[in-house]
Parts: structure tokens; C-alpha cells; sequence
């Protein structure tokens, strides 16, 4: 299960250790996206915590089951959703059906630069070999401990160990960089 799997699992279940760490994790990423709005701040703080709430009634439907994107995606695009609401609600916005006539200019998001270092660095880890998938995967993801890994792979000494980890983070960082 990866890390997202476990996250929505988790908002399934009401976890509110998981609730308050993706609340503060992307509060303020969330106002500064949203402060180009012109909006309030209080009236902010309001849809990132109607977005936070929506968040949780998604996953608990099932919603969120086959996301694509990171759970930090799919916040701040209810956020926006919200925010357009609004927008449109208080006649701030005008919708144009027709985006032919709209002159526009293509924003970066934060989000989405995250989302693209994380699949290069998973298309990265794919390309390593199996033993430093193993140990890269142990130390970095299961949070275990060098003797711990040690035991788990049959490694002889500890030393060797930390060689190997220090050789796969190296070739890791090197296929990232290609």
C-alpha cells in the first residue's frame, strides 16, 4: 500500500492525527495559491477548511479511491472549485464559455512541480537494481534502522551496509539528474 493508499485509508477512518497533519501541511501553500484572488483573508481560511471537510466526506464515499494526482492535488482543486464558486456567487468572475476568445497565461503551481519530481524520482527508483531498491526501500520508506537491514538482508557487516546505501543513493541521485 503507498503512501497516498495509506493516507486515504486513513481519512476513511476519521483519523484526526492525519486530518491535522494534512491541514498543516498545506495551510499555507493553500493561502498563498489562493491569495491571488484578491479574497480575504478569514473568507480564505473558511474554504480551506470547507476544502479540508470536503476532503474527508470524499474519501469516506470512496471518492478518492482511484485519484490519480497527490492528496495535496486534489485539495487545492476543491479549494478552487470553491473559490470560483464564490467568485461567480458575489458576480467577482465572469465565465466564458468560449476560451478561444480568453487570452491567457499558464500558471506553475507548487503542487504540480512536487507531482513531477515525485514521478522522477519513482521513474528513477524503477531503474536501480534489485538489492538497492531493497535497501533504499528499508531504510528510506519502512523507516528501518542499519541493523535492522542488516538482519533483513543477510549483509555480514554494517559497514558494507552503509557503503551499499551511500553506492544506491549516489546512482539514484545520478539517474534523477539524466
Amino acid at each position: 500500500m503507498n503512501k497516498e493508499s495509506s493516507l486515504i485509508q486513513l481519512l476513511k477512518e476519521n483519523d484526526s492525527r492525519t486530518i491535522k497533519k494534512i491541514y498543516e501541511d498545506n495551510r499555507k501553500k493553500f493561502i498563498a495559491f489562493a491569495s491571488q484572488y484578491n479574497l480575504d483573508g478569514d473568507v480564505i481560511l473558511d474554504v480551506y477548511q470547507d476544502a479540508i471537510i470536503a476532503l474527508c466526506e470524499n474519501a469516506k464515499k470512496g471518492k478518492l479511491d482511484s485519484i490519480q494526482s497527490s492528496i495535496s492535488t486534489y485539495l487545492f482543486s476543491i479549494g478552487k472549485f470553491m473559490i470560483f464558486q464564490l467568485l461567480k456567487k458575489e458576480k467577482k468572475m465572469h465565465v466564458v464559455d468560449d476560451f478561444n476568445l480568453v487570452d491567457y497565461e499558464f500558471e506553475s503551481y507548487e503542487e504540480e512541480k512536487e507531482d513531477t519530481e515525485i514521478k522522477l524520482l519513482q521513474t528513477a527508483f524503477e531503474n536501480l537494481g534489485e538489492q538497492c531498491k531493497k535497501v533504499i526501500q528499508l531504510f528510506y520508506y519502512e523507516e528501518k534502522k542499519l541493523d535492522e537491514i542488516l538482519n533483513i538482508l543477510n549483509y555480514t557487516n554494517k559497514d558494507v551496509l552503509k557503503s551499499q546505501k551511500s553506492r544506491c543513493m549516489k546512482q539514484l541521485k545520478d539517474l534523477i539528474k539524466k
